[in-house]
């Protein structure tokens, strides 16, 4: 069996859903395992930590005696500009806003503790993760409350000027993970309306419904106020605040909600809030609030600001949806009446909020899945692709960031890893190569040329070009045991019964210098590849190379494969040390590197590769790109 092959990341697809009892004991495994990683790093000091800790008073509560959320957005805007302002060491403003999940509600007399720590700095902007938690004082108790991640911009000098941020230099395991996957997450802000507008035209959302008993006319639930921008909503650079003007949006959007729902409703997700333009003190901002569509159990309202002097046009400031939900006596949610759309206008909104509940489903379940549910292969669509990518690539690259893995063999410099996380076992198979890290690359990304290098891929066939960075294969191997660990076709088959995965290889070059060429694969479903008869489908949950380039045009490469318990025995003897087939697969795969070293791959010939420049920042270039690519 080949090491190196994704059959050391098969799950039987026979397997049971977890219940949803194991998937809470996992998160709160998964949150214990955080905090102790904190603690752990706790030593090593981040200067651009920022830590703020207030006590929820009457004043910062609602109706319920619970703090108001607007009030929250101020606390967490507050700490993560300054957070922005220590590492620039400039003035700078919140230029968006990713989604916020609001775990848990906080009562007057508890404490919110805040951190708050720039993850990356790109060219002028740079990405602050937030974390929310919640203290009760008298029982020594604290839970988790949101995590959210915030785009800031430094402001332009005196003569008009960008200022250009310096590298961010992650010190503990936890930072080298945000640091590496916020790449990820700019690509995905980059694409974000490209995805709704993409959603829209596909006819992929449902038709507006008019004929709805009961419904209640979108129009009733309408919501404008004006607020005066007066010194004491003003920030230190005299704009106005900006945490100041998503607490005036949360405050219209409730009452929208509160007037189709004719209840008090809590606010449990906001949509990425986006800054468009500042504000100042003087400026009247006038807010406009509409329940954009009720579902069962939610309600999303549409929020947007504009600010204007009293003479001049009206100036979009920002624009925020915010998802409600209404709570019963047991805290769980209640069923809302429908919304009956105004035309045109109304019948637009109604549908792009059914394409962004699509799209945070698509989150839910792509992106914030358990390791411990099954089936691991989510199936693709066009539509989901962009999260399913960022999947791909954040999970391989929060696997390299561990800095648990034990060596288990060596073998004449390829080293072979593990890393044992509750029921999954993980390995490493690392060396170095003399050959440049842009060319292992570029031959490693073509996943058609693997049968040439590795015996135990018989085929690798491309199914769909996505376009330049992900890619759908169907890759056929040798069975374990000559049939599907925990399949149930395995049993009585005899020999020479394969094993076919359908995999999406997602393929990234570096951002910065120090960041690894990236090349992902994970597991996904195709109907138009269903399983087949002669095959047993394998799943890969997480596997893939990292390319990092070394001293003098050399290349470290490492090749991960995140294991299910049932493949354990198969692997075991190369970590006892009892068989070294790790290192003839990677001898294969290093000389099949050094004999092309110097022979173009496809995608060079056809002169799409462009050799990164680790000078210059390229994540800005690729942004823009990004920016226009239809999924």
């Amino acid at each position: 069996m080949s090491r190196w092959s994704p059959v050391c990341g098969h799950r039987s697809t026979g397997l049971k859903m977890s219940s949803r009892v194991t998937v809470d004991v996992e998160k709160e495994e998964e949150e214990e395992e955080e905090e102790e990683e904190e603690e752990e790093d706790g030593a090593s000091v981040n200067p651009t930590e920022v830590k703020m800790s207030q006590i929820v008073m009457p004043c910062h509560s609602n109706h319920r005696h619970e703090l108001s959320v607007g009030q929250l957005l101020k606390w967490i805007d507050s700490s993560a500009c300054l957070s922005a302002e220590r590492h620039a060491q400039s003035p700078c403003v919140t230029a968006s806003m990713d989604d916020i999940h609001f775990e848990h509600t906080i009562s007057v007399g508890q404490v919110v503790n805040i951190r708050a720590k720039v993850n990356r700095a790109f060219n002028t902007s740079m990405e602050v993760g937030v974390q929310v938690s919640c203290e009760d004082l008298f029982t020594d108790r604290h839970w988790r409350v949101c995590h959210a991640y915030a785009t800031f911009v430094t402001q332009r000098t005196n003569t008009g000027e960008k200022v250009t941020l310096k590298p961010v230099l992650p010190q503990t395991q936890r930072e080298q993970v945000e640091y590496s996957v916020a790449a990820e997450r700019r690509r995905v802000r980059m694409v974000h309306d490209d995805i709704i507008r993409d959603l829209l035209s596909h006819g992929s959302v449902q038709q507006v419904e008019t004929a709805v008993d009961n419904a209640v006319a979108a129009e009733k639930t309408k919501v404008e106020s004006v607020e005066l921008v007066l010194p004491p909503h003003a920030n230190h650079q005299v704009n106005t605040f900006g945490g100041q003007i998503m607490a005036w949006m949360v405050n219209v959007a409730t009452i929208a909600a509160s007037r189709l729902c004719q209840a008090h409703p809590t606010l449990r997700t906001i949509d990425m809030f986006t800054f468009r333009g500042p504000s100042q003190v003087g400026d009247r901002l006038l807010l406009r609030a509409i329940v954009n569509n009720a579902f069962k159990n939610s309600i999303e309202v549409g929020v947007r600001a504009e600010a204007y002097q009293e003479e001049g046009p009206n100036r979009h400031i920002n624009s925020a949806f915010m998802i409600f939900e209404v709570l019963d006596d047991h805290r769980k949610p209640c069923t809302l009446p429908r919304i009956r759309p105004e035309p045109l206008e109304g019948e637009r909104r109604f549908q792009e909020a059914v394409a962004r509940k699509k799209i945070r489903l698509d989150r839910k379940y792509i992106i914030s899945r358990t390791q411990g549910e099954v089936p691991l292969s989510v199936p693709w669509d066009p539509r989901n692709q962009v999260y399913l990518s960022y999947n791909n690539v954040s999970a391989l690259k929060m696997l390299a960031a561990r800095n648990n893995w034990r060596l288990s063999s060596e073998k004449d410099k390829v080293r072979l890893y593990t890393l044992e996380l509750k029921s999954m076992l993980s390995f490493k198979v690392e060396s170095e190569v003399d050959v440049p890290a842009h060319r292992a690359f570029c031959l490693l990304a073509e996943m058609s040329n693997r049968p040439n290098w590795d015996p135990h891929y018989r085929k690798c066939e491309l199914i769909h070009r996505v376009d330049d960075d992900d890619f759908l294969y169907r890759v056929v191997t040798p069975s374990v045991r000559h049939g599907a660990v925990g399949s149930q076709t395995s049993a009585g088959q005899g020999e020479g019964i394969l094993q076919d995965f359908i995999l999406l290889a997602s393929k990234r070059r570096p951002c910065s210098s120090g960041d690894p060429y990236v090349i992902a694969l994970r597991s996904v479903s195709l109907p138009t590849h269903p399983p087949t008869e002669g095959y047993n489908r394998g799943e890969v949950l997480c596997a893939g190379f990292t390319i990092l380039e070394t001293k003098n045009n050399m290349s470290l490469i490492s090749y991960y494969n995140q294991a299910s318990p049932e493949v354990l025995p198969y692997i075991s003897t190369d970590i006892a040390g009892l068989s070294s087939s790790f290192y003839h697969n990677f001898c294969s795969c290093s000389q099949y590197l050094t004999q092309n070293r110097l022979q173009l791959t496809a995608e060079e010939q056809t002169g799409q590769y462009q050799s990164t420049n680790m000078d210059t920042p390229t994540c800005d270039s690729l942004s823009v790109g990004l920016s226009g690519t239809q999924l």
